[in-house]
């Protein structure tokens, strides 16, 4: 199993090929390639090259699926004996990324299996 571990909008995710995750929203148009060069982490088949901060010439290139916003947080402030309240919410812009490959010094080391088509059936 190849995975890397990456850091955007400042937080540090666990990334595997062909899964797609939701993270900060980024500047690019849904359906465009985006690549990512702050590798913390790459592990190959239990070999693992740990970065000081980050792992030279690794890159993970991921693709916009489409941008959304996440579910709302209630922030409720309250002074007691004050008869002050104040009641705001917020809801967090996300971008849901597929990760296509996790590359390590120019080179592929995992890739994302497309689906195979369903084989047509004949009937005799």
């Amino acid at each position: 199993m190849t995975y890397a571990i990456i850091e955007t909008g400042g937080k540090q995710i666990k990334v595997e090929p062909g899964r797609f995750y939701d993270i900060e929203l980024l500047p690019v148009d849904e359906n465009e390639s985006v690549i990512i060069d702050k590798v913390l982490l790459v592990n190959h088949d239990g070999e693992v090259q740990i970065g000081q901060p980050l792992v030279n010439g690794a890159t993970v290139e991921g693709t916009v699926l489409r941008h959304l916003r996440g579910r709302k947080i209630i922030v409720y402030k309250m002074r007691p004996k004050k008869k002050t309240r104040k009641k705001q919410g917020h809801r967090q812009e996300i971008t849901r990324l597929m990760i296509e490959s996790i590359s390590l010094n120019g080179s592929v080391v995992a890739k994302r299996e497309e689906e195979p088509a369903e084989p047509a059936t004949t009937e005799a």
